[in-house]
């Protein structure tokens, strides 16, 4: 309580040595009053001697926020010694006079007591046998009823996780309290201070005198006194559970209040220096190898997902890919303790165990990839117990995952791993009922009061998995610094491939022209001597008549190979002329082309709608109809044939082109022939002969757009072409 100490003792709050404040309750322990001390130097308490030993504290020790014993002041006629403490704050030198230890029994060796504390805690494997090694060893070294370790859950409720206690007492072990048992301004205490020592409960609290700083004209800052005065809601607290005397010891791991070791007594009992700090010394200890002992216990656990990590990613790096996370062995669910887990990669969800649907994965994915945590260089990760309490839609799905632990891969592709824990209904044991929160009224207004029910109460907590503990927070974060490095060297190796396939297509374009366009010439003068001897030779000679015939005929087909192989590579080694292209004119064209070709058999040609305007290459898109039309008027020995060209909206790939005809169609197997280059399905004569070079255009053209071509086809009824042209369509 502000300006407020504990009747056991006496503060004084000193300038110079000079007394400024000092609690009511003087006279009872120092002999004078308030009004005898307020002004007076110290050494009237205390004597020359100890005025000279408190200046010199106040010179040489490190006593800011610090109180150190600095001596005993002996007792006098019907008082007790009293142990004195010294501390400043904020330039404030504050004294503490409270009775020291009685000195009827002689004390115990706390020496001993500490050091025997110190190796058992050293040696706890597990943490429940520290919790409970240490609510012995505190409960050894003050004799004290019960002893708790007390730990703060993230919404900041407490749990009784160790304990040590009289034979007699009903056990607290596994209790639930609530967060509001142990408000936020006192948690914030305990940060600052690690013993809080109220001997009696029930005793009432001392003023200072004045009760407001002469100099600052405020209340003096009293969080580090021993004797600071508690509040009436704490005390009313401890006395609605029959407690009369508390001591508690804060633990505190990486600058934040962990939990509290809670000690309880059933009688007012004096807690002297000496104790408190031992006590104060143990609680420093245990904070220290609270995290040491948490992970030797997570060593194994640690182990294993490092190793089941180092496993994946090298199944991933021989498969080229992240799927085998999910669908080889083993997998990411091997490795963490959860229930499901999915991995986006490659446009698409990859899942293994029990997970959400792809389309509610996709929406927590958007949320996700927009969190803050997702934007941070170093720890990129998102972890929680309830994932409705953050995200409202994922109560579709909390049965099966309450826990998420999510990890990015790429903010440029999105790429992201997911894990899930199912829902868990916990029983969880309250002390009393965690909604009661009672106000009173008081003569500075409403406060809020204890609860008056510890009786158990029991609450079944829903949409809330098992808490990530930080072993595996960790190693995720490992797994995605593994896999990094896997992209990051697929990604080079890519590079150094794309590099070396560029340049092959380049040199294999550079010669298959040179080698057509060279070839022509020699070819030429066989096919001119081939002819002088034809027109040389007499009609005797039959024999020889017929092979020079045939030579004729070989080097006309050699001719029409060349010039397919020729105006192959120079598709090759055209620079694409993007812009706005009204495709309507562009089969006009290609019609007008294949004129002579649809004049030998009578064909219907079909344009259902109009087809729209996209980005392309105007001669390049007329050549892929002209061969697609080619081969529809080609491969048809129907005596009436029919072509219908086309298209249709695709929301992955664009608009989607075609041409159907009604001809002799192609047996599945010769889907992926057909567009090798030179391959023919059919004798060299058959169907007015060719060079099996046009659909190879027609691939190389379509590929030269970013486009895709593929077919559907039943023989003896037709085939139908597909392709897109990677462009959107044109306003």
């Amino acid at each position: 309580m502000p300006g407020c100490s504990q009747a056991h003792g006496v503060v004084l709050r000193v300038s110079d040595l000079t007394i400024l404040q000092v609690s009511e309750n003087a006279a009872a322990h120092l002999g004078l009053g308030p009004e005898e001390l307020l002004g007076k130097s110290i050494a009237t308490v205390v004597a020359a001697e100890g005025e000279r030993r408190l200046r010199e504290c106040l010179e040489r020790e490190p006593i800011e926020r610090n109180p150190l014993y600095v001596f005993t002041l002996p007792g006098r006629a019907g008082a007790a010694a009293l142990d004195l403490l010294l501390h400043t704050i904020d330039g404030l030198a504050v004294l503490e006079c409270e009775p020291t230890a009685s000195a009827a029994a002689a004390p115990p060796d706390y020496y001993a007591l500490v050091k025997k504390s110190v190796t058992r805690m050293h040696a706890a494997q597990a943490l429940a046998d520290f919790y409970h090694i240490v609510a012995e060893e505190v409960r050894a070294l003050t004799g004290l009823d019960r002893v708790m370790i007390y730990r703060f859950h993230a919404d900041f409720h407490g749990e009784i996780i160790g304990e040590s206690k009289r034979p007699d007492l009903a056990p607290w072990l596994g209790l639930h309290y609530p967060a509001e048992d142990i408000p936020r301004p006192a948690r914030e205490i305990f940060k600052k201070i690690w013993v809080r020592p109220v001997p009696d409960v029930a005793a009432p609290v001392m003023e200072l005198v004045p009760l407001v700083n002469p100099d600052t004209h405020r209340s003096l800052n009293m969080t580090h006194c021993a004797l600071r005065g508690a509040s009436v809601m704490y005390t009313e607290y401890l006395q609605n559970m029959g407690v009369a005397a508390s001591l508690v010891m804060s633990l505190i791991v990486d600058g934040e209040l962990w939990g509290m070791i809670v000690c309880h007594q059933y009688t007012p009992t004096q807690f002297p220096y000496q104790v408190r700090a031992a006590c104060e010394f143990v609680a420093q200890v245990a904070s220290l190898q609270l995290r040491a002992v948490e992970q030797r216990e997570s060593l194994a656990y640690r182990l294993r997902l490092e190793e089941t990590h180092n496993r994946l990613v090298g199944q991933a790096a021989q498969a080229a890919g992240l799927a085998p996370m999910t669908a080889g062995q083993p997998n990411l669910l091997d490795g963490m303790d959860a229930t499901g887990a999915a991995i986006f990669h490659g446009d698409r969800w990859w899942s293994v165990g029990a997970t959400p649907s792809d389309a509610q994965l996709d929406d927590l994915k958007t949320w996700l990839v927009a969190r803050p945590e997702f934007q941070s260089l170093t720890r990129p990760v998102f972890a929680t117990d309830s994932l409705v309490r953050d995200y409202p839609a994922g109560a579709a799905f909390s049965r099966i995952a309450s826990g998420v632990l999510a990890l990015p891969l790429a903010r440029k592709n999105g790429g992201i791993v997911l894990w899930f824990r199912p829902e868990t209904i916990q029983t969880v044991k309250w002390g009393g009922n965690p909604h009661e929160k009672p106000m009173l009224t008081g003569p500075h207004g409403p406060r809020l009061t204890p609860r008056k029910s510890f009786e158990l109460f029991t609450e079944s907590v829903k949409d809330r998995a098992l808490p990530w503990k930080s072993v595996e927070i960790e190693a995720v974060l490992r797994l995605r610094v593994l896999i990094m490095e896997l992209v990051v060297s697929r990604a080079d190796r890519l590079m150094e491939l794309n590099v070396d396939l560029t340049r092959s297509n380049e040199e294999l374009d550079a010669f298959a022209y040179v080698a057509s366009h060279d070839l022509k010439e020699p070819l030429r003068g066989i096919s001119k001597y081939a002819h002088q001897l034809l027109a040389g030779a007499t009609s005797a000679d039959g024999e020889t008549r017929q092979r020079l015939e045939g030579l004729m005929r070989l080097t006309v087909r050699m001719d029409s190979l060349l010039d397919s192989l020729l105006h192959f590579s120079r598709v090759g080694r055209t620079t694409l002329q993007f812009q706005a292209v009204d495709l309507n004119e562009v089969v006009a064209e290609a019609l007008e082309m294949v004129a002579a070709r649809r004049q030998e058999v009578p064909t219907e040609i079909r344009l259902p709608q109009p087809l729209p305007t996209v980005a392309c290459d105007r001669m390049q898109v007329r050549e892929i109809f002209v061969n697609l039309l080619a081969n529809a008027l080609k491969y048809n020995d129907r005596p009436q044939r029919e072509i219908e060209i086309g298209w249709r909206a695709d929301a992955t790939r664009g608009p989607v082109f075609f041409v159907r005809d009604n001809g002799i169609g192609i047996e599945r197997r010769h889907f992926e022939t057909v567009f090798k280059m030179f391959r023919r399905l059919h004798g060299r004569d058959a169907f007015g002969g060719g060079s099996g070079a046009g659909l190879s255009i027609v691939q190389k053209l379509v590929g030269q757009h970013r486009g895709t071509v593929w077919l559907e086809s039943t023989p003896g009824t037709g085939s139908t072409f597909y392709f897109t042209l990677g462009a959107p369509l044109q306003p």
